[in-house]
């Protein structure tokens, strides 16, 4: 059975993620550059709806993913606040300057969160390597040195800008890891692909928004004014549609 995670970048996608009937999100903020570590409230409030599996982005700004050591200090805090506010998982991914998986910063972050589970009296910590591995310089070099850290989940698009585009490394990398770890697909699924994607390259779970634009309830409105990216629509932000979430699980 094929695991779908939905990619939640508000508490309206959230909600609309169990609507839909998910049982399993990526918790996000800033979208739109890629996602960003949410707030706290976010990750209550997410915690309280009931969904079985809350993975939390741990990335504490748009960019390469190559950290400071404040940086890494900051994500360290924010992966014991995500977990100790009920979190089950965290998606991180840590680069040397040489493209290189960060094995050293990936041991400190895992070690952290899996011992605050382990403080929470939880049995496990769901650890995933987000897309920093599809800009890695070595992707078998890295699927290796993913698996020898212990992670859960690869979430990958193939290196490529979209998973359909990246069928062929999906393929490989799913061949390669050979079980050992789960390899989710993301970037551009949705209903009308997913099937495809699935039976071409054998992932076992796969990641999508299942957004689309969600009207405003402002009566009052100023369209010459643009708080986001410029030509962005403030009255028709995309939200996770519960109907895209039920279609994407009855494939």
């Amino acid at each position: 059975m094929i695991t779908l995670e939905i990619c939640c970048g508000d508490l309206a996608s959230v909600i609309a993620a169990k609507a839909g009937g998910a049982r399993r999100i990526e918790l996000c903020s800033g979208l739109s550059e890629g996602g960003l570590t949410p707030s706290l409230g976010l990750i209550r409030k997410a915690v309280e709806s009931g969904l079985d599996e809350i993975n939390v982005l741990i990335r504490p700004r748009p960019g390469d993913f190559l950290y400071s050591e404040c940086e890494l200090s900051m994500m360290v805090e924010d992966i014991r606040t995500a977990i100790r506010a009920g979190a089950t998982g965290v998606v991180i991914g840590v680069l040397t300057p040489e493209g290189d998986v960060d094995c050293a910063a990936m041991q400190r972050l895992i070690d952290v969160a899996r011992a605050t589970a382990a403080e929470c009296d939880r049995l496990h910590c769901n650890i995933t390597f987000h897309r920093a591995f599809d800009v890695a310089r070595d992707l078998d070099k890295s699927l290796e040195e993913i698996i020898t850290l212990g992670c859960d989940c690869l979430l990958t698009s193939g290196a490529a800008q979209s998973a359909v585009k990246g069928l062929h490394q999906l393929k490989k990398t799913v061949n390669r890891a050979a079980g050992r770890i789960t390899v989710m697909a993301g970037a551009g699924i949705n209903p009308s692909n997913a099937r495809e994607i699935v039976e071409a390259t054998g992932v076992q779970a796969i990641h999508a928004t299942a957004r689309k634009p969600m009207a405003s309830r402002m009566k009052f409105r100023q369209p010459l004014v643009s708080m986001g990216v410029p030509g962005s629509d403030e009255y028709a932000p995309l939200s996770t549609s519960p109907d895209i979430v039920a279609k994407l699980i009855s494939l």
